[in-house]
Order: C-alpha cells, then sequence, then structure tokens
C-alpha cells in the first residue's frame, strides 16, 4: 500500500504522517501546521470606532489614509507649496494697459489681502489706511491655509481622543459576581486526521484545586451543554452555558482521544475559541481564539501531541462592569498559558508509539480561571472641554498669522518696490475704469442723437457744429418733429438763448420711414426772405440790450407780436425772446406762455411765406410766357 507524500508505514499496512503533518481528509494528503499572528484574536466586545454606512459607502481607504494628524498636515504643507508657487509665477505677468489676464489675476490675489490690509508699511507721521496689496494676499491666503490645516488636525485629534477610557479596580463583594450573568461557549479543536469516535471521558467537572478542601467534582451536564462534531480539521469540543454563573474560581474540564483500527490518536495542535456575551443584551460579545502547535519556549519545530501526558490549556475570566454602556456587566476571556503534554519531534519515535499498543492516548484539560478577586470598572472622561478647545484655536490663529506677518514685515522693510505696489494697481484699474465709462458715454450720446462720427481725441474740447440732433423716428408727422425740435431747442436756464444757436440747428424731412436730420442749412431765395445768421444774431442782440420787458399776459404779448410784425413786411421779424424765472425751478405756465409766442412766430413766418411763394409762381407764369415782338 502507498502512503502519501510527507508520512511513513507503521504495522507494515498502516500509514501515519510525519511529526506536525496531519491528514487532511479534503484532499487525502499530509498537510504541515503552518501558523501565523492573524491566527490570534481578542476582542472586548465593545466596538470603539465610527459606525458608517459601510453597505453604501466604503470608508476602509478614507480610515487608512487618516489614520494620524501628519496626513493633513503633509496635506497642508502641499497647498500651501503650490499656493506660493503659483502667486510667485503671477509675478512675472505683464499688467500693461490692465486688459490682461495677468493683471485681472494679480489684481485679485491683492483684493484677497484680508488680513493685512491695515498692516503694510508706513512712514513716520502717516495715517493708518486700509491699504490692499499682492503680497498682502498671498500671504493672508497663505495664513488661512496653515490655519485651516492645523484646525483639521485639531479636530481629527477631539475626534479620535476626544475621551480616555478608564479602568477603575475594586474588591468584589458575593452579590456583584451573582449579578454577572453571561451566555458562555468554549469551543475546542483538536487538529488531527481524528474523529468524534475517538473521543472518551467527556462529561465531568472538577472545580477548586485538587488537594484542598475546596476540590470538588461534579457531572459537567449541571454546568453546561456539550457535544462533539467532526470538521475538515479534527473533532470539536463544544460546551455551552446558558445564562451562567460562575460560583468557583477554578474550573476543570478534561477529556481524551483514544487509539482506534487504522485510525490513531494523534493531534499535531489545538484551535481554540472562547466567547461570553451578556444574557440580557446579546449585542455586545467578547471573545478570543487562537492556534496552538508547539509549547515549547526554544523553537517552533512541528510536532506530534501523543502520550499519557495531558496538553493543559490555560484561560482566564475576569469580570468588568461598562459604565458608559449603561452599566453593561461582561466577562473578558484571556488565553493565559498553554502547558504541553506528550509530544514526538522524530519519526521514528513517532513510529514506535504507534506500534506499540499502550500509550495510544491524546488527553486534553481546559483549565478555566475566574479572577473573581476584583471587578473592573471601565468608564470615559473626557479630556478636552470648550476652554481648552477654544484655548488650542486660538493659539493656531495666533501662529497662523504671526508667521507670515513677520514675512510681511520683513519683505516690505528690505524691498522698497513692494511698499507701494497697491498704488500701481490701481491706477491701471482706475485709468482702465474712466476708459471704459468714456466709452459708455459715447455709445450712449451715438445712440441717444444719432451722431454718425464724434472725436475721438480726449484732448480737443470743440465739437463740430454740424452736429446731428435726435433723428424723427416712427411714423411721426413733421409738424411734431418741428415742434420737438423747438422744445430741444429752448434752454432751460436764466439765461436767454442766443438765436444764433437756434437757426444752426438743421431742418428735419421725415417721410413713413426713419430719415436722417439735415444738417447744413439751406440756401435762401432773394428778396425779403434772404436774412443771415449774423444778421439776425445783431438784431436780437441790440433788442436784448436794449430794454427786455417780462410778459405780463399773453394777450399783451400776442399784442406787441402782431405791431411788431405788421410794422414792416419786407423783413423778417426777430423771434420772441423766451424768458424765465431764475433759479432752479420753472413753472409750466411759463413753458406754455413761450410756446404759444414761438407758434403765433411761426404763424406769422408762415403767412409770409405764402406771400413770397405766391409771388414767385407769379413771376414764374410771366416768364412762362413769351413777350410779343413789336413789328417795325
Amino acid at each position: 500500500m502507498a502512503c502519501p507524500m510527507n508520512s511513513f508505514h507503521y504495522n507494515t499496512t498502516f500509514c501515519a504522517c510525519n511529526p506536525g503533518y496531519y491528514l487532511n481528509l479534503t484532499t487525502n494528503e499530509c498537510t504541515l501546521l503552518r501558523l501565523s499572528a492573524a491566527d490570534w484574536l481578542v476582542n472586548s466586545g465593545i466596538d470603539y470606532s465610527l459606525t458608517f454606512p459601510a453597505t453604501i459607502f466604503s470608508f476602509d481607504a478614507i480610515k487608512r489614509l487618516t489614520q494620524s494628524q501628519a496626513v493633513f498636515l503633509e496635506a497642508t504643507l502641499l497647498m500651501l507649496l503650490s499656493w506660493l508657487f503659483f502667486c510667485f509665477f503671477v509675478r512675472f505677468g505683464k499688467l500693461r494697459d490692465g486688459n490682461g489676464i495677468w493683471f485681472r489675476i494679480r489684481w485679485w490675489i491683492s483684493r484677497l489681502d484680508i488680513c493685512f490690509a491695515t498692516r503694510h508699511w508706513l512712514d513716520d507721521q502717516k495715517v493708518v489706511r486700509k491699504r490692499k496689496t499682492e503680497l498682502g494676499g498671498t500671504l493672508s491666503i497663505a495664513s488661512w491655509i496653515v490655519f485651516i490645516g492645523l484646525f483639521a488636525a485639531l479636530l481629527y485629534q477631539i475626534i479620535s481622543k476626544r475621551s480616555v477610557e478608564v479602568h477603575n479596580l475594586r474588591a468584589t463583594n458575593a452579590p456583584d459576581l451573582v449579578s454577572f450573568v453571561n451566555d458562555m461557549e468554549f469551543n475546542i479543536t483538536t487538529i488531527s486526521s481524528m474523529s468524534c469516535s475517538n473521543l472518551r471521558g467527556l462529561g465531568t467537572l472538577v472545580t477548586g484545586n485538587p488537594g484542598f478542601i475546596d476540590h470538588r467534582v461534579v457531572p459537567l451536564s449541571r454546568f453546561a451543554n456539550y457535544s462533539c462534531i467532526n470538521t475538515s480539521t479534527g473533532p470539536t469540543v463544544t460546551i455551552k452555558c446558558d445564562s451562567c454563573k460562575l460560583f468557583q474560581d477554578s474550573l476543570y474540564i478534561s477529556w481524551q482521544f483514544v487509539d482506534l483500527s487504522n485510525n490513531p490518536a494523534a493531534a499535531v495542535g489545538f484551535e481554540f475559541n472562547l466567547t461570553a456575551k451578556n444574557h440580557a443584551s446579546k449585542k455586545h460579545t467578547s471573545f478570543v481564539s487562537g492556534t496552538l502547535k508547539n509549547g515549547s519556549n526554544f523553537d517552533d519545530s512541528p510536532v506530534t501531541f501523543r502520550g499519557s501526558d495531558s496538553n493543559m490549556l490555560k484561560f482566564n475570566l475576569f469580570p468588568r462592569i461598562f459604565h458608559n454602556l449603561h452599566g453593561l456587566k461582561l466577562m473578558q476571556p484571556l488565553f493565559h498559558e498553554f502547558l504541553p503534554g506528550s509530544f514526538f519531534r522524530e519519526k521514528s519515535q513517532l513510529q514506535a508509539s504507534l506500534e506499540t499498543p499502550n500509550g495510544g492516548l491524546v488527553n486534553t484539560t481546559v483549565y478555566i480561571n475566574f479572577l473573581s478577586a476584583y471587578i473592573v470598572e471601565i468608564d470615559n472622561q473626557n479630556i478636552l472641554g470648550p476652554v481648552s478647545f477654544l484655548a488650542d484655536l486660538g493659539g493656531l490663529y495666533c501662529i497662523s498669522i504671526g508667521i507670515f506677518f513677520f514675512i510681511l514685515v520683513q519683505c516690505e522693510f528690505r524691498i522698497k518696490r513692494l511698499r507701494n505696489e497697491d498704488s500701481i494697481l490701481r491706477k491701471i484699474r482706475n485709468r482702465r475704469k474712466a476708459q471704459a465709462r468714456w466709452d459708455k458715454l459715447r455709445k450712449y450720446v451715438i445712440y441717444t442723437w444719432g451722431c454718425s462720427k464724434m472725436d475721438n481725441d480726449y484732448g480737443n474740447a470743440k465739437r463740430d457744429s454740424s452736429c446731428c440732433t435726435e433723428p424723427c423716428w416712427g411714423n411721426r408727422s413733421a409738424h411734431k418733429c418741428r415742434q420737438q425740435d423747438i422744445l430741444e431747442s429752448i434752454s432751460f436756464n436764466s439765461k436767454v438763448s442766443l438765436p444764433g444757436e437756434k437757426i444752426g440747428f438743421p431742418e428735419c424731412t421725415h417721410s413713413q420711414d426713419v430719415e436722417s436730420c439735415l444738417v447744413e442749412t439751406t440756401s435762401k431765395p432773394q428778396g425779403g426772405l434772404s436774412h443771415s445768421k449774423g444778421e439776425s444774431a445783431l438784431k436780437f442782440e441790440g433788442q436784448r440790450d436794449g430794454k427786455q420787458q417780462s410778459a405780463g399776459s399773453s394777450g399783451g404779448n400776442n399784442s406787441q407780436l402782431q405791431a411788431l410784425y405788421s410794422t414792416n413786411d419786407n423783413t423778417l421779424p426777430p423771434p420772441p425772446s423766451l424768458e424765465f424765472k431764475a433759479g432752479s425751478e420753472f413753472d409750466m405756465a411759463e413753458i406754455q406762455k413761450n410756446l404759444q409766442s414761438l407758434y403765433e412766430y411761426s404763424a406769422v413766418l408762415r403767412e409770409k411765406l405764402v406771400v413770397a411763394q405766391s409771388k414767385l409762381n407769379d413771376l414764374a407764369m410771366k416768364a412762362s410766357y413769351p413777350k410779343p415782338e413789336t413789328q417795325t
């Protein structure tokens, strides 16, 4: 019969694995028992971590990245260096006329000077005023980056270490121990190729210390329920105790595995798992678990346990009261020690033991030590209050502002061009805003009065005298357009408008569509209607210098106009004088009176124009007929 790898023959027909190897029933191969540090687990049953909705978001990566304050400090340093490098790079940009992107960036950086606006360089006997410079904006944001980074690190410290768990020990009384009611479970797996059919001797509980007066032997069924389950790694002995009350400090539970035909009693290690939970609140569970393969303190060589000496696993149980969890009472199991029994390191020794009918045993004993002399009381104590938090916050702010204020003072003290760099940016910006406002005004004038051409020279104060007035929009009639021109020609001032200025205004020609105003004055026909602009102005000035009288009533003014207009039919009368009271306010009655005078003046002009037109028509008709020739 061929044996698997890492095994040997005994009794010429049977196979057994080498020391430290066990037969894996799944693969039917001899497997070496290997252990790692992850096989040992201890849990107090209290979860101190923050609860996150792990089913929705995965916070494991975030927890790994934020395990210490160094992460926040490194991120702060990275942001600070990036900001300073950006501002240093921007300073090489040309300002030019203020329309470039570099000027806008540098201007907005200077607007960020919120911390050092009133702390810039000042000469002696100068008034402190708010000034925002580019250097001040750079250092202000840098100080806030440092402050926010340090504040984040402080918040992390407060959240992670906002309280300290304090453990107190006090001596116990019997009523205190009776109040501890826990559900406990012991699982001991013997790592081997055996099964539960090899199990013998389970069912006895020994209390007290052997040889002392408190030594007792009682059935295990009075203390707990027990069973054996076959697993892929070997038989597992399970002991369950519901509403368990520990009445003794020392408990011993023993069992053994014996040889069967073609199934010898041999083990390479032990695996244990002890749990305890409160009977009233099963939310919290404390446990300890691990794997044992060699109890030697000198080496870790693989061995096989077999023999009459018992393998003892020692556990401690101590009571704890969590005052921070509404007085939760919970037992904490801990693994204390492993005392190996009989074992073999060499293959020849193990082969000889398997061929000998005596000594085919694997004895196991579980020793439970109940530390009932003291009770551990656990409570939380806050180490950071509101006053200390405000003190830490103020200290961080002072440090952040103080560092960069020192840098600002040193830079402005040693580099003189940095002292007044805000004036350069303001001048460029004011010049650009003035230009934009002037362009806006020009556009408004062009749009409102319809001027097609304006002088772009800033120093030219003279404007074209033939500038167009507002065109007549829409389907308005010529009479309405003339009325609007007359209204615009009235100067609402205490002084009388000059007729020369009025004659210089163009006449509007209208049709159904929008037409522009005529800029040039039309030539006058010869006769009584041909009067130049200068002559009218001289006549009006002579009349105004001679005597000016205010109109008392509308009737008196009309009679004077009629008398004036009828004196000489061959000359055009001067326009009526428009007078207003001194001051910024004027009366609507005066406007109506002046408009009435202008209307009557226009009516007289129309009559004279009609007469002149009729005369011209007569002359044209006479010229069209040929004169009769005289016969001689």
